[in-house]
């Protein structure tokens, strides 16, 4: 059987098929690092744990609505208000198996054959697979460290033709950490300004930011609130990347129903003790959780930054936010594939190639593990580029 035209444009993705390597060496009895997954390396709180278990005991074990329970979207509501000073009713708000599944909904409700999405590099692996399974065309605007991995007005007004459909921000970014500033996203809203272009807001990060302060894009101004829709979860914040919760936003009613029509045909509703679990995720009982996760994650990052721009040839914009190093490793080889499968066989540290994220000569690091770890990997990595 021959696999669909469509299934046919995706690829693997690079992360899973790094880490994918690193499991199979260690298997084979390597002493492997690994600091390629995105994923937080603290347990879900117990708080959230035990409502998850009392939901169980309760028999909270059936269908429910297919954008989430009342309670749930009435939680992120609150959340989006508290938090960001956004404004939605729980009729703006879907409840989905992450915000993978968010942004998948999103773009098969928006893109039609043709429409362009533009996408700064580097990107989060996933978005311009699903432009492409989409139907859609990926315009890809470059930033390096120069730019702090931020685009400039002038470049997203370059970008824009009589195509455009939607443009993707991430701020904290994967993989780069990079914030982008309110100051900055006003300069972006107003090239937006007069047109139809969808932005897509990927804000899954907004709990861990290091320095300055988060800005919410939708937040920006009343044109930025009706043309955004805002995506994000618990996967990051507070260490449920197995639960699989995420959520959109959008007062935009019509997208709306067309995002709950493809969810009900698809997946239906998320799990229904992962809903109620996040309604406790998503509420002030867990704050002081999350500050003890970034104070943690902004040892481990100033640690790791300074120890990286120490190693000749090497070189990382310090990030303001997420978990990852994006670190320029042009001056030893711009191959970042090469360079990663050669790391992870002589000294079994895993990395992940930048060519994945859209940007040749970097690798991405994950300080997603403990400090003693990192030592340990960058010590590995320094011997490395040595023998380079």
């Amino acid at each position: 059987m021959v696999a669909s035209h469509r299934t046919t444009k995706l690829s693997e993705s690079i992360t899973m098929a790094i880490t994918a390597l690193a499991k199979k060496l260690k298997s084979e009895g390597r002493d492997i690092l690994s600091f390629s997954a995105g994923e937080p390396d603290f347990d879900t709180p117990q708080i959230i744990k035990d409502e998850a278990i009392k939901a169980i005991n309760d028999g909270f074990t059936k269908y429910t609505a297919v954008d989430g329970i009342p309670e749930l979207k009435d939680a992120i509501v609150k959340k989006l208000k508290r938090d960001n000073g956004l404004d939605y009713e729980p009729k703006h708000i879907i409840g989905s198996n992450g915000a993978k599944h968010s942004l998948f909904n999103l773009f098969q409700a928006v893109i039609n054959d043709g429409d362009e999405v533009i996408i700064p590099s580097p990107y989060w692996v996933t978005y311009p697979e699903l432009v492409e399974y989409s139907g859609g065309k990926v315009v890809e605007i470059k930033t390096d460290d120069s730019s702090g991995f931020k685009i400039t007005p002038e470049q997203l007004k370059s970008a824009i033709t009589d195509r455009t459909k939607m443009l993707v921000l991430t701020t904290p970014s994967n993989p780069t950490g990079a914030v982008y500033s309110k100051t900055e996203l006003e300069a972006l809203a107003e090239v937006l300004k007069g047109t139809d272009i969808l932005v897509a807001s990927d804000e899954m990060y907004e709990k861990l930011v290091y320095d300055g302060t988060f800005s919410s894009v939708a937040s920006i101004s009343e044109d930025m609130y009706q043309r955004t829709v805002t995506i994000n979860g618990l996967s990051k914040s507070v260490a449920m990347t197995g639960w699989r919760f995420g959520y959109l936003a959008t007062p935009d009613m019509n997208l709306i129903t067309a995002m709950k029509n493809l969810q009900s045909q698809s997946t239906s509703n998320i799990n229904s003790i992962t809903q109620k679990a996040s309604i406790v995720g998503l509420s002030p009982e867990i704050d002081s959780e999350i500050d003890s996760m970034v104070v943690a994650f902004r040892e481990r990052r100033d640690y790791a930054v300074k120890a990286i721009n120490n190693i000749h040839g090497l070189s990382v914009v310090k990030p303001d936010g997420a978990f990852y190093l994006f670190v320029n490793i042009s001056e030893v080889e711009n191959d970042s594939m090469k360079f990663s499968k050669e790391l992870l066989e002589s000294k079994g540290v895993a990395v992940v190639p930048g060519v994945g994220f859209g940007s040749e000569g970097y690798i991405r690091i994950s300080f997603a593990t403990d400090l003693e770890t990192i030592k340990d990997g960058i010590n590995r990595l320094k011997e490395f580029v040595e023998s380079k």
